[in-house]
């Protein structure tokens, strides 16, 4: 075989190698991340239940109050049948009219 023809296999198979080489240095990489992904989402998930559940616990109590509020509102005495209020008192000091 020729050199011209030996230094083209030679540059086509080193192309090819870099190539390959670096998709699969690309896919070992995507394959450890995704095994740390995967071994992180247990965590993840109940960390999110936690968050939830605290929200939901908080928006409960919040909705409790309120529905305590309007009930107490609904049931408390009417301005009609309360008592009368006492009337004011006369006071001590006379004033004279016209000052």
């Amino acid at each position: 075989m020729e050199l011209p023809l030996m230094a083209v296999l030679l540059a086509v198979g080193l192309f090819l190698g870099w190539a390959v080489g670096a998709q699969y240095a690309r896919a070992r990489r995507g394959w450890t991340d995704y095994k740390a992904a995967k071994k992180a989402v247990p965590g993840a998930r109940r960390t999110a239940w936690l968050l939830i559940r605290a929200v939901t616990t908080k928006v409960g109590v919040i909705a409790l109050l309120l529905v305590g509020a309007v009930a107490y509102a609904a049931v408390g005495p009417d301005h009609e049948r309360a008592e009368p209020a006492p009337s004011p008192s006369p006071s001590a000091t006379a004033t004279t009219p016209g000052r």
